[in-house]
């Protein structure tokens, strides 16, 4: 059996028509299937505009779920530094505004 996080993650993932989320950092972290302390650095450095804090919960918006996924392939895949991941997301976000 999957974990609640698992399923919470599949699920969001899986709602493209939402909006933003509000959850815990967990759940914000599960659903971009990334780590907390990863999501937390990002945001901290603002290199994440689309995910915030308050009063212990996180709002996370859908874009924030594509572009955590994009950046943190960019830094596994090509050993990229944080800023560099963001902005290459950044390009790629404006190369899919501009396609529609």
């Amino acid at each position: 059996m999957s974990s609640p996080a698992n399923y919470f993650a599949a699920t969001l993932l899986e709602a493209t028509f939402l909006e933003e989320f509000w959850g815990t950092l967990e759940q914000a972290a599960a659903a971009c299937r990334v780590e907390p302390a990863w999501l937390v650095q990002r945001v901290e450095a603002g290199l994440f505009p689309h995910a915030e804090c308050a009063g212990g919960l996180w709002r996370v918006s859908s874009i924030a779920i594509n572009r955590a996924a994009r950046m943190r392939s960019i830094e596994i895949t090509f050993d990229a530094a944080p800023e560099l991941a963001a902005l290459v997301a950044d390009l790629l976000e404006e190369r899919d505004r501009s396609r529609v």
